[in-house]
């Protein structure tokens, strides 16, 4: 969001920060599904389940000593407006964000087939970036590589920023995010697969959706499940491809 400037009173500032610290615990209320955006106000929030999928660029470092600024901008237009369009695709879909060259989002996922759609959501990602190497490609770019991580779990959701001035965002804090986002990390690394699934998420998937996955235990994740799955419709299309 654009800033706007407003001169800064530490007299205020400390007025703002005890009136957050004083607010009642009782204004966090937990809930089954996460509610629109509008509800939340400076001194609610909602804590509730949901599923989280972060989509983070391999050695994205290495692609600025690599490309010229134009071509650099084209590759990342290309990669946050498909996986934006991708993680955005699914009914249940509560919010989308870009951070840097991460495009990650969160889902209300109270029953098992929403956690099964959201799966689908990343193969179609996990596909998305075949179309978009099959482009590059053809512009002499080379091909990029992903991290997908995806955890289901509780979080809670808050409206923060500078009441008053417009600048505030739509914070989404818990474990879930923070697991979701360390797979991502470490998914596509070396040989490791692009698909980190947390264990919890897994074991609420149809039969069908585990059986693409297999296990693997990392020392600070704890026991994850791998894998390199894709959407067979999309997949087979881009083999017509030229």
């Amino acid at each position: 969001m654009d800033g706007n400037f407003k001169a800064y009173s530490y007299t205020n500032s400390s007025d703002r920060i005890a009136d957050i610290l004083n607010q009642p615990a009782g204004v966090f209320e937990e809930v089954d599904n996460l509610p629109d955006r509008d509800r939340l106000t400076y001194s609610n929030g909602f804590y509730g389940m949901c599923s989280a999928v972060f989509i983070d660029i391999r050695d994205s470092s290495g692609l600025t000593s690599k490309y010229k600024r134009p071509t650099l901008a084209k590759i990342y237009r290309a990669f946050i407006s498909e996986m934006v369009a991708v993680l955005n695709s699914d009914a249940n879909v509560r919010e989308v964000s870009i951070v840097g060259d991460c495009v990650w989002a969160v889902y209300n996922t109270p029953r098992k087939p929403n956690i099964d759609a959201v799966f689908g959501v990343a193969s179609k990602a996990n596909t998305v970036l075949e179309l978009l190497n099959h482009r590059y490609a053809k512009k002499g770019i080379d091909p990029l590589a992903i991290g997908i991580g995806i955890d289901y779990g509780r979080v809670l959701m808050i409206k923060a920023g500078f009441s008053g001035s417009g600048i505030n965002d739509v914070i989404y804090m818990g474990d879930v995010v923070n697991r979701a986002a360390h797979l991502a990390h470490e998914a596509g690394r070396g040989s490791n697969d692009p698909f980190f699934v947390g264990g919890v998420f897994q074991q609420n998937l149809n039969d069908h959706n585990q059986g693409l996955l297999s296990s693997r235990y990392i020392t600070d994740l704890g026991t994850v499940y791998t894998g390199n799955v894709v959407n067979t419709e999309m997949y087979d299309w881009l083999k017509t491809l030229k």
